[in-house]
């Protein structure tokens, strides 16, 4: 059971306009405030700049008007670090799921992520951040024929635990070979599987998930539009 003062945001992909909503519901979960301010942790520190400048441009219109960017590819300061869990949002950021995994056990982040979102702090992630937040990455590696490379090595595939469902971003419904590997995913899967497409993602406000966006549910073999 999730605790009753969860308060999450998991972006499937897309641009400004088309996450729009997913915006909008992100910045009235913060409230209305004077000063609003987000952490953006990238995957990795290689190019991250021109991203992080994107996300302030982006969530600027929002009404954000502090940033912090918190690398963890790179050694991980004590301001940086109190900067980064004093935040009203902490933005996890797409790219290669295993890497991202990695540094983020490896520096210790992980379990802090963890206690700020159980503790009522508003975790959100794009793309692989939207996975690192369920139970566990498997889904990084599917299907063979669209997934990240484990480069890293990584074995223990286990992440924040947050959510009670798998997820799959940047989803095409018209994609047949695609929707066919997910519902054979789902035979195995002990959780059922939300497939996003590009616009669309989750909001988990209080304990309680509100879909937005176009969605699809695998399990047991099928899938189900919602």
């Amino acid at each position: 059971m999730k605790p009753k003062n969860l308060n999450l945001v998991l972006y499937s992909g897309g641009q400004t306009q088309s996450n729009k909503k997913l915006h909008g519901a992100l910045s009235d979960l913060v409230g209305v405030q004077s000063k609003k301010s987000l952490t953006y942790i990238p995957y990795c520190y290689e190019g991250c700049e021109v991203y992080f400048n994107r996300a302030k441009k982006r969530y600027s219109r929002f009404g954000f008007n502090q940033f912090h960017c918190a690398p963890v590819d790179r050694p991980m300061t004590k301001p940086v670090l109190e900067k980064m869990l004093s935040s009203d949002v902490i933005y996890l950021a797409g790219g290669n799921t295993f890497y991202f995994l990695y540094h983020l056990k490896k520096s210790g982040v992980l379990p802090k992520l963890k206690n700020y979102a159980l503790s009522g702090g508003l975790l959100t992630g794009l793309s692989a951040g939207a996975i690192i937040m369920t139970p566990h990455i498997g889904l990084a590696s599917y299907p063979s024929f669209d997934c990240d490379d484990n480069e890293v090595g990584l074995k223990k595939l286990n992440s924040l635990n947050l959510v009670n469902f798998e997820f799959f971003p940047h989803y095409n419904s018209t994609h047949t070979r695609l929707k066919n590997s997910l519902k054979k995913y789902s035979l195995k899967a002990k959780k059922n599987i939300l497939a996003s497409h590009d616009g669309g993602g989750v909001v988990v406000e209080n304990g309680n998930n509100h879909l937005l966006g176009q969605n699809t549910l695998f399990a047991q073999g099928q899938c189900y539009s919602l």
